[in-house]
């Protein structure tokens, strides 16, 4: 696959990756603005845009209409928000892609912030706050970020405080679109079964979008000198923990051996974490590693659900696993399976225009400079049982350790005592 990097004529920077073995389409406009650019009054407004996103234009005046137009081609659409940046995307037949150029750039481009319509959007978008809040395996990654980034942006919950969303007006929004939405901080990318001449036609659609000002995040700042824990008390059958420690940035040198540390740990069936916590103890139906890379900052956590009388034998599973890898070195078998792995996973994920789509859009926010998946693998591949024991020592110390929890626990002495002994 070889992909352009270009600039259009009013200096948005737009990447097309053509997949002519597809029969299907995607654009993506992707912002470099999500909830870690807010402030205090500002917090969940990154998101709230989002949404107000899909309602209304000059030219489409309501959702319904809107929603009809993208359904009648058959397209698969949405649009997220995350800490670092904000996307919206649809994917249709090659065919039918000029006309997904047309909504996509008239909703970019024209979208209103209507005070009726945000008065209706406030009661949905706090309904999804309170699924999130009532779904612990959804909430806790929320939760272990608080304990790592504490009272800041990054530490905040992407969808916001409801104080927030229950006051703001539509000089709110414009505002912030005015600021946050533009070619400063706009990339566009094409990917799939493309027209020869993509270039002209992302001109067509897209050229009028300006320049913004554009306000940056604060920077992370870490500081932690012993393990910390954070638990939300509340009364489940189950508790659900995410016990983890502070790594490295994206674009990192060390980028490729923590990821192939939290495979090795928790990213199949076969993982360590899978292997001894559920196979062998029977202590969990889910356990899983995450790992996490942003701009300026990454974690690698274990994720798990148990019954809360096995919480404690559970945590001190995991710390056992944290110990051995970065103790005992990674056999080499070991370390093929998991690259064999993460290749095959991103062949399958790559044969789909929207995935490719998202793969090049996030490095535009994420990194300096774009990475190929053939150069993602040929990193991967590069590393050895000696860089992933050199980076475990680096990240799997007490002064690193975090856990968050969600479950009923008023005693939190026992806790504190367990990661006080990790070494």
């Amino acid at each position: 696959m070889k992909i352009k990097d270009q600039k259009l004529s009013n200096g948005l920077r737009f990447i097309s990756a053509p997949l002519p073995g597809t029969r299907t389409a995607t654009v993506l406009v992707i912002y470099k603005t999500g909830s870690k650019y807010e402030n205090r009054k500002t917090s969940g407004l990154s998101h709230f845009v989002e949404h107000m996103m899909f309602k209304s234009t000059d030219r489409r005046p309501n959702a319904s209409v809107i929603a009809s137009e993208l359904d009648s081609i058959g397209g698969e659409y949405n649009a997220f928000t995350s800490k670092e940046f904000t996307g919206y995307y649809i994917k249709a037949d090659c065919a039918k892609f000029n006309r997904a150029l047309d909504i996509i750039s008239d909703m970019v481009l024209n979208s209103k912030f209507d005070n009726e319509e945000i008065n209706k959007e406030r009661g949905v978008i706090i309904e999804e706050s309170n699924m999130y809040d009532a779904n612990p395996m959804m909430k806790i990654e929320d939760i272990f970020e608080q304990v790592l980034y504490g009272d800041t942006p990054a530490g905040w919950d992407t969808i916001g405080f409801k104080e927030n969303i229950k006051n703001w007006k539509s000089e709110d929004f414009i505002n912030y679109f005015k600021s946050q939405y533009g070619t400063n901080s706009a990339t566009l990318v094409f990917a799939g079964n493309l027209p020869k001449d993509a270039k002209k036609i992302a001109e067509k659609y897209f050229s009028p979008l300006p320049k913004n000002k554009w306000q940056n995040k604060l920077a992370v700042k870490e500081k932690q000198n012993a393990p910390q824990l954070l638990v939300v008390n509340k009364k489940i059958e189950q508790t659900v923990f995410s016990l983890g420690v502070r790594a490295y940035k994206s674009g990192s040198k060390e980028e490729a051996a923590v990821k192939l540390l939290g495979v090795i740990l928790g990213g199949s069936m076969s993982s360590r974490l899978f292997s001894e916590v559920r196979e062998k103890r029977g202590l969990a139906y889910s356990v899983r590693a995450t790992v996490e890379f942003y701009s300026d900052s990454g974690y690698l956590t274990a994720v798990a659900g148990v019954k809360n009388e096995k919480l404690e034998e559970a945590l001190t599973a995991v710390l056992e696993e944290f110990r051995k890898i970065k103790e005992e070195l990674v056999p080499a078998k070991e370390i093929k399976k998991s690259i064999d792995l993460i290749a095959g996973r991103l062949a399958i994920q790559l044969e789909a225009s929207d995935d490719v789509a998202n793969w090049y859009g996030f490095q535009t926010i994420l990194r300096e400079k774009i990475v190929s998946p053939e150069e993602f693998l040929k990193k991967m591949r590069a590393v050895t049982a000696n860089d992933l024991q050199k980076v475990a020592q680096q990240i799997f110390r007490p002064e690193r350790l975090n856990l968050a929890l969600i479950g009923p626990m008023k005693d939190q002495k026992k806790l504190s005592a367990i990661l006080q002994k990790f070494k």
